[in-house]
């Protein structure tokens, strides 16, 4: 995304001429408005572009696939196919369940700390995994060749601490499991990310996906809306480290910024794990 610089001119989207802007496309550059953006991994598109399929590789890109995606998500299903809870809705799992899921009681008295990472590992039935490895995938091509592998991968990390975090704060005595703590904050920084390119982020699919995922969290039975709120913030927090780190042109203080949010989640998390919750 580029964006549009006139001086004293205003200018309007090319499609809307009424609506002035100050986005312009990545590709042709011509101005447009948030109805007509589409986010790419190489910035927003007005909609003639957005439907070329030739995709476009820049120096930033080109040596950025979605690698940690794929490699959660073969992390996830290899988890999944080891606990043998394959039915389609939840599903009490094996041995895995009992020794790697999110549990309070586990953490605080016996001291099972890797239960903060390991829970976003397993997942309860098909459809649960199903989901959550899509929006994975679909936020992961979408932010992970923009930020780079290890700045990704740092987002996800502290995104899934955070949710863990959330989760131990509402219900800790619950067995919790699943990636979507950490997914909630891949739409969190990617938000924020939206937000300091002067979009608002609720205009956008982002913005619609946050809402109506929240919203099945509160509708839903069996959704844990600690984990799912914790990971948004998580996520949005290491999006507004991110960003300020850029402004510094200081990557290691992203990473600095992410790795204090991720020991905070910890500390938060082992905390809460002896609490009775709230909800």
């Amino acid at each position: 995304m580029e964006a549009a610089s006139t001086g004293s001119e205003t200018q309007t989207c090319y499609r809307h001429p009424n609506r002035a802007t100050g986005v312009s496309c990545s590709s042709c550059g011509r101005p447009i408005c948030p109805d007509c953006m589409t986010p790419t991994p190489v910035g927003m598109r007005c909609p003639e572009c957005a439907k070329q399929r030739t995709k476009v590789h820049t120096a930033r890109t080109m040596h950025s696939e979605p690698r940690a995606t794929v490699a959660i998500i073969i992390l996830c299903a290899v988890a999944f196919l080891g606990s043998g809870s394959f039915g389609l809705g939840g599903g009490g799992g094996n041995r895995m369940f009992a020794e790697f899921a999110l549990n309070g009681p586990a953490i605080d008295i016996g001291g099972e700390y890797w239960r903060l990472v390991t829970g976003g590992f397993l997942h309860a039935g098909f459809l649960h995994i199903l989901f959550n490895m899509y929006l994975l995938w679909v936020l992961g091509n979408m932010l992970e060749p923009s930020l780079g592998t290890p700045r990704f991968a740092a987002l996800y990390g502290t995104a899934l601490l955070w949710g863990s975090f959330g989760a131990l704060v509402v219900t800790p005595d619950a067995n919790t499991v699943g990636a979507s703590g950490a997914v909630f904050g891949l739409m969190g920084a990617a938000a924020v990310e939206l937000r300091a390119r002067g979009i608002n982020p609720f205009q956008t699919d982002i913005g619609m996906l946050i809402l109506f995922n929240l919203g099945l969290s509160f509708v839903l039975s069996g959704i844990s809306i600690g984990g799912h709120i914790g990971g948004l913030i998580g996520g949005a927090l290491v999006g507004l480290a991110y960003n300020y780190a850029d402004r510094r042109r200081s990557r290691a203080l992203g990473f600095a910024l992410a790795g204090g949010l991720a020991v905070v989640a910890v500390v938060g998390g082992i905390m809460a794990a002896g609490g009775s919750g709230i909800g």
